[in-house]
């Protein structure tokens, strides 16, 4: 017996696990859902376009929906132009570089973005031990689930190639889903979307069920 079920795959935010997904809820009568992990680049100088065909060769459907959170939706934009795409959807992310902030385009050009200590990323676990308080604890064991994808050279490679992503053309058929508190990326900049209000750029955590119902009502 054949189903028409259609089959969604999820890419997760830069250094972030699929489990970022886990609240997010749509039918399995409708719906099959598949849950990418990040590759590791071949090298810290692999193109953004070849390194998105790689993560488009683990997509083995045809007529998909592509979803990304942030860094994710870039991703997912750069892997449409090798595959058959129903719909791609955008969660805390940018279409084109009139979306970018100024702060993120002034590090793209003086390159400060080098001078951010990656290695803490590595060292969550031995960081923790020096955290006072529930609040402190509780966002790093946050981190600490979410934030699996710790290797150094991924993370220099993924923080480039989102500095300095140079779209020619926008996606087309792209529903973007958005924070109005967003720090990352301002929703004043965003132009054509569904704003969530209160949602962060964590939103895809904490407004998991009214992302969830956005999705299945324009999809």
């Amino acid at each position: 017996m054949t189903t028409n079920k259609t089959h969604i795959y999820f890419i997760p935010g830069l250094g972030a696990s699929s489990k970022i997904y886990e609240f997010i809820k749509l039918p399995n009568a409708e719906f099959e859902c598949h849950y990418l992990e990040w590759l590791l680049p071949l090298s810290n100088k692999e193109s953004l376009q070849n390194y998105a065909q790689r993560m488009a060769d683990l997509v083995t459907h045809k007529n998909v929906i592509l979803v990304g959170v942030s860094f994710g939706g870039i991703m997912v934009q750069e892997m449409s132009k090798f595959l058959s795409v129903k719909k791609i959807i955008l969660i805390s992310s940018i279409k084109n570089l009139d979306e970018f902030p100024k702060r993120l385009k002034f590090l793209q050009k003086t390159k400060a973005y080098k001078l951010f200590p990656l290695k803490i990323l590595n060292n969550l676990e031995t960081f923790s031990e020096y955290a006072f308080g529930n609040y402190a604890i509780k966002r790093i064991e946050l981190y600490k689930r979410y934030l699996s994808v710790r290797d150094e050279n991924y993370l220099n490679w993924a923080l480039y190639n989102v500095l300095n992503w140079d779209p020619t053309t926008t996606s087309k058929n792209i529903l973007h889903i958005h924070g109005t508190s967003d720090k990352i990326f301002p929703i004043k900049n965003i132009k054509n979307c569904i704003p969530v209000k209160n949602g962060t750029h964590a939103m895809i955590i904490y407004k998991a069920k009214t992302i969830s119902k956005i999705i299945l009502e324009n999809i």
